[in-house]
């Protein structure tokens, strides 16, 4: 008769390569077809570009949406926002929304479902299993609710999350929302002077109020 401890040995060796395998074969099919592109609303081929650096348990980047909401209703013509991840540590569930986020791109709906997130972040941000949230998101956005929930575990998905938060981190971004107006980082103290900074790059030719004076567009800098 064999040692029983070969025996059980062979049969944890089975298990641990069947186990193996079968993970090679899940984590493939949660990366079939997932391409990527950026993720542009307004104008794509504006002059002028506003980059978002933005994490959508963020408080702060959920206070900022009207004011977007408003420029983008305003200067839309004229200006392209762009949207990238930086899923701040301090927040347990910004990387996981992230991912799903993406999940919804691959099925065209990125900003259906970034607004849903934001408009929400209060509900599943405080959720002990917020994954059942974002499903259900999906499926009120009429997606393919299987196809979501597979492409939510993409590590491709899961790999440029983190590399959007890599690439802040090495720009010197510490906090959200973070933005670049043509390159420039963006220094304000107010939703309106946001606004009117955003003008003066938009239509040089008007003058706007900012802490209390009125002054042209061309007098405004911008700093780092």
């Amino acid at each position: 008769m064999k040692n029983p401890w070969t025996v059980v040995g062979i049969l944890a060796l089975v298990l641990i390569g069947g186990s193996i395998w079968y993970s090679s074969i899940v984590g493939a099919k949660n990366n079939e077809n997932i391409t990527f592109s950026s993720h542009v609303k307004g104008n794509s081929e504006a002059a002028v570009k506003l980059v978002e650096y933005s994490d959508f348990q963020c408080p702060a980047c959920t206070s900022f949406q009207l004011a977007l909401q408003e420029i983008m209703a305003e200067y839309g013509d004229s200006l392209s926002l762009e949207y990238k991840h930086y899923p701040l540590p301090i927040h347990p569930q910004a990387e996981s929304s992230a991912k799903a986020a993406e999940a919804a791109a691959q099925q065209d709906a990125f900003f259906a479902y970034h607004d849903k997130l934001f408009e929400n972040q209060d509900t599943w941000s405080r959720s002990k299993n917020p994954s059942v949230l974002f499903i259900q998101y999906a499926t009120e956005l009429g997606l393919d609710t299987e196809k979501f929930k597979r492409q939510m575990n993409s590590s491709l998905i899961r790999d440029k999350v983190r590399d959007s938060g890599r690439e802040a981190r090495e720009m010197g971004i510490t906090g959200t929302p973070t933005f670049f107006l043509n390159g420039e980082r963006m220094n304000y103290k107010t939703y309106e002077e946001f606004k009117d900074l955003i003008a003066t790059v938009v239509n040089p030719e008007v003058d706007f109020t900012i802490e209390g004076e009125t002054t042209t567009n061309s007098s405004v800098q911008f700093g780092i």
